[in-house]
């Protein structure tokens, strides 16, 4: 009888760690590190052509998509970075 050798959900599955990073358009500030913002979410997402997607994605409600980092290794975490979606308001909005 065949056997399956580990969990297949590991090889189709990839986390992703959504994170904020409104900050540095609010202060000018230049990117830091991807673990050193707030986190908004993990979620686990497919792999496959995961990287075309995440701009497209709707990952958390009120925040855009800026950027994603993928992991150095296969067994890594994607680091996505959001905006929240206040700052395309006029600036009298804000007030």
């Amino acid at each position: 009888m065949a056997q399956l050798a580990g969990c297949l959900w590991k090889l189709n599955l990839v986390k992703v760690i959504v994170v904020d990073v409104t900050d540095d358009y609010t202060l000018m500030q230049p990117p830091m590190p991807s673990d050193f913002y707030p986190v908004l979410q993990e979620i686990w997402l497919p792999r496959y052509g995961l990287a075309s997607r995440l701009p497209k994605a709707d990952l958390v409600a009120g925040y855009l998509y800026d950027w994603h980092e993928t992991p150095l290794k296969d067994d890594g975490s994607w680091y996505v970075g959001v905006v929240n979606e206040t700052l395309l308001l006029p600036p009298e909005a804000h007030g």
